[in-house]
């Protein structure tokens, strides 16, 4: 499971979850990142239960429990179920036989997950309606757990290697994880992303069976935070009936979250409401999509389990939660329009191809002056373009200071929402967010008081620096104990571990945020670091900074840089660096200067002594 952890810590302010007015073209701040319950993680976070949870009942004079059921306390007349009966009554309940008897029969007529929600939200002021729930719950406990639904949930193994961004030639140690998932329609199973994130091996084990099955993993969506997986093995597929998805939950819907969460190796059972519904950042995408947030309990292992609505429905995937001291059970699931865009995309092109973005940074246009100073009248309303993504196709038809006033005859308004539902509104991110790469979209724009009407393409997001790097092993280049390395997301947490965003070198943070690749191609190159040798003699201390040009040429990406020094016939190599002064009025750069011949000379006795197998990585080996 992910988890969004806000704390504070060494002085700095507390972080924050802001949603910025970038739009889908921006690169929402990353907060902190965990593996779905990694065995060998020792820190554990919340109180995984194990099964259902049910509502205390609370009545005068009675303490109440955290969980469980309500406690039974001897009352004044010493009876320890609080009723004083004559021996040999045959109704030991307390219940009038026919308020019993009708309470099974609209019992028997609801399904388990509605008797669930109804047990749950109920707030009983008699003795009879404590001991009348009490029967409801052992009935929903087994009722949930006898339902078709639950035997598609199964628990998901996989074994993780790591590439080391900070040693690129090497990996890290192997490490296990457990999660939880679900079997669909096709024979294919899907969870999180995230739970098989650089798997070497992944199994599953259905419920009530002591046999784990080799998977294959047929695609991973980073963005949307899905894999989908399938088994080879036709015994797996045997007696179990895959989930059925329903349509997205409103405020107030019934959910129930099925997985293998840790504190135990069965199935547990978690209910809650829907809370909220928006477009929010998703942690391990790094993007922004449609989500619910829910309160039931998400933990470790819950990850890639399944939220049923009370027809034993699959409303959403469970994902991420947020762990805060002000802020107790909220937990988000990846609703239904997110699940069947992935699968979608996956059938039409057998691959992954991801969700397109527009390609632009917006600003509110809630002030009414600047309204005015940007042309519009009174009843017109949109959002101002602060800048476009060059590799964007939108780059071809908008301009800064562009209005956007519509997206496929929709019209926006001015703090950027549209309508979702009756008395709802969202930001219109989820109606790009609903094509597919590829598909058109009719923009309308107001350009200094004129209309115009484009068809623009949409693509998926080109970053400057990738929040993934999808599978691939990192790039890197050594020339005389120099290792240059392309800058991402994973190379930073790598090395400056989860809170990069504090703790890595400003600059470099600044083209994470706010720089926008210029070409398809477009790289940072970095000096990741400096193994010592006699060649490079003061320049020991250089590390993680940019470079800029290589003998006087701008470096595009790390391939156009490994390829100018192999092939260079200069006398000295001579490297830019980005000055790492935090400001500089006046535009500098620190050099590196080296001796083509030594260097390339002194190459192999530094790889061998640092038991490096190749001075370039396999993908730039083509060069």
């Amino acid at each position: 499971m992910e988890q969004i952890t806000v704390k504070r810590g060494r002085g700095r302010p507390p972080k924050q979850l802001q949603k910025t007015p970038t739009g889908v073209g921006s690169t929402p701040s990353a907060p902190e990142f965990q593996k779905p319950n990694a065995s060998n993680n020792n820190s554990v976070e919340g109180s995984p239960n194990g099964d259902i949870e049910m509502l205390e009942s609370i009545l005068p004079g009675m303490s109440s429990r955290r969980r469980g059921r309500p406690r039974k306390h001897p009352l004044e007349n010493g009876s320890a179920s609080g009723f004083d009966k004559p021996i040999g009554q045959e109704n030991i309940s307390g219940v009038d036989p026919k308020d019993l008897k009708k309470m099974k029969t609209e019992r028997s007529l609801e399904s388990p997950l509605r008797r669930s929600s109804r047990y749950t939200l109920s707030s009983p002021h008699s003795l009879s309606d404590v001991i009348r729930q009490n029967a409801n719950a052992d009935s929903v406990a087994d009722d949930v757990k006898g339902s078709p639904f639950m035997n598609a949930v199964v628990k998901v193994f996989c074994v993780h290697t790591e590439p080391n961004f900070s040693l690129p030639w090497q990996r890290k140690r192997q490490f296990s994880s457990n999660s939880s998932g679900f079997i669909i329609d096709g024979r294919r199973v899907l969870t999180n992303a995230h739970s098989v994130e650089h798997h070497t091996q992944v199994k599953l084990k259905k419920r009530g069976s002591d046999t784990k099955y080799l998977a294959t993993v047929l695609a991973i969506g980073t963005e949307c935070d899905i894999a989908m997986l399938t088994v080879s093995d036709d015994e797996f597929w045997e007696g179990v009936s895959p989930v059925q998805f329903g349509a997205l939950p409103t405020l107030q819907d019934a959910v129930t979250v099925v997985g293998y969460p840790i504190g135990g190796d069965t199935i547990s059972v978690t209910s809650g409401v829907v809370s909220r519904i928006e477009v929010l950042s998703y942690v391990h995408g790094a993007t922004e999509l449609l989500g619910v947030q829910i309160d039931a309990a998400i933990n470790a292992g819950n990850s890639g389990g399944p939220a049923f609505n009370d027809k034993g429905q699959c409303v959403g995937i469970a994902f991420q939660s947020l762990k805060h001291e002000d802020a107790e059970n909220i937990g988000y699931v990846i609703p239904t329009p997110v699940i069947t865009h992935f699968i979608t995309d996956y059938e039409r092109s057998g691959d992954y191809t991801g969700f397109p973005i527009l390609g632009i940074e917006w600003q509110k246009m809630e002030n009414p002056d600047l309204r005015i100073a940007m042309g519009m009248l009174s009843t017109q309303k949109g959002v101002r373009v602060r800048r476009v993504e060059p590799t964007a196709p939108a780059a071809k038809f908008l301009r800064s200071s562009d209005i956007l006033l519509s997206f496929d005859a929709i019209d926006i308004a001015n703090d950027g929402t549209v309508p979702f539902r009756r008395g709802e509104r969202i930001g219109f991110s989820y109606l790009v967010s609903k094509k597919y790469t590829g598909e058109h979209a009719r923009v309308k724009i107001l350009r200094e008081s004129e209309y115009h009407e484009f068809d623009i393409e949409l693509s998926t997001h080109k970053r400057l620096v990738p929040a993934h790097i999808k599978g691939k092993p990192p790039s890197y280049y050594i020339i005389a104990g120099f290792v240059f390395s392309a800058l991402s997301v994973p190379y930073l947490r790598s090395e400056y571990g989860k809170d990069y965003d504090y703790d890595a070198p400003v600059k470099l943070l600044d083209k994470l945020l706010h720089s926008m690749a210029r070409t398809e191609d477009e790289q940072l190159v970095v000096i990741s670091q400096v193994l010592v040798a006699d060649i490079n003699i003061g320049y020991e201390d250089i590390v993680n900074t940019q470079v800029l040009a290589f003998n006087g040429v701008h470096v595009k990406n790390l391939r156009h840089l490994a390829d100018m020094v192999e092939n260079c016939e200069d006398e000295f190599l001579r490297f830019d660096l980005e000055y790492q002064q935090v400001v500089s009025f006046t535009p500098c750069s620190t050099i590196v200067v080296l001796a083509t011949k030594k260097s390339k000379e002194a190459t192999p006795d530094i790889l061998a002594t640092h038991c490096i197998p190749s001075a370039i990585s396999d993908d730039l080996k083509t060069i």
